[in-house]
């Protein structure tokens, strides 16, 4: 393995992990007030109704199908009867499904930031890098996943080289030569997520990581109709003075 080859796949991912959990922990320290997606609903609230809903709905199926596809060994799904033709199948319909839902809400809000003035005037430079950077990965993943399977070009298994690496970061021992032998698009998918998490706590998407875990124990509010049998107080008039 070259030098340049274990610089991005046996150091890069622990410099991203690194800047994400310290770049988390500084923010929640000292920019709690900022910790918020700057909601702008005020200014336009057409749009962000179809665009919001399609963008988190379709990155949260692509999370999931990171998990399954990442995390999952090959040989545990082989063992409850799934075959890597079948597993295949359903990674790109639902990939594909998923992360077009994830483009098309990100295109409706990158058109509604555009688009409405208000809107435009409350977009930072990090909130441009943030959508450039997130529709590159996007668009990263659907490439990937079409020729993973085998739609476009020739059929990879990226479970062999792609997970085990991905794995293997977590053990302290990182399979480079794993992540060498995938192919280039799998190669250029990962080092733009690796930029997307490290940018992560620097941008409106920490808000993922807030749970609002503080209602499940907050006290209940008690309330209280008027007691039975109460005399009913007496209409009054707008223009008459209320009684004591």
């Amino acid at each position: 393995m070259t030098t340049l080859g274990i610089l991005l796949w046996g150091v890069g991912p622990y410099v991203t992990l690194a800047v994400l959990i310290g770049g988390t922990v500084w923010r929640y320290r000292y920019d709690q007030f900022g910790w918020t997606t700057r909601s702008s609903q005020l200014y336009e609230s057409r749009l962000l109704r179809i665009g919001s809903p399609l963008f988190h709905f379709g990155i949260l199926v692509v999370v999931v199908g990171h998990v399954i596809g990442l995390v999952i060994p090959e040989s545990w799904t082989t063992a409850v009867g799934l075959s890597q033709a079948a597993y295949h199948v359903q990674a790109v319909t639902l990939g594909t499904v998923a992360g077009a839902a994830t483009l098309g809400g990100t295109a409706i809000l990158i058109y509604r930031r555009r688009t409405s003035g208000p809107v435009f005037m409350a977009t930072t430079r990090n909130d441009k890098a943030m959508y450039a950077v997130l529709v590159a990965a996007v668009v990263a993943g659907l490439v990937t996943t079409l020729l993973g399977a085998g739609v476009a070009g020739e059929e990879h298994n990226y479970r062999r080289t792609v997970s085990p690496w991905f794995r293997s970061v977590f053990t302290l021992q990182p399979d480079v030569a794993a992540m060498g032998a995938a192919p280039l698009s799998f190669q250029v998918h990962a080092l733009i997520g690796m930029l997307l998490f490290a940018m992560w706590p620097f941008t409106r998407l920490v808000h993922a990581f807030t749970a609002p875990v503080g209602y499940l124990f907050r006290p209940y509010v008690v309330y209280r109709s008027r007691a039975q049998g109460a005399a009913p107080r007496p209409a009054r008039r707008n223009w008459e003075p209320p009684g004591p």
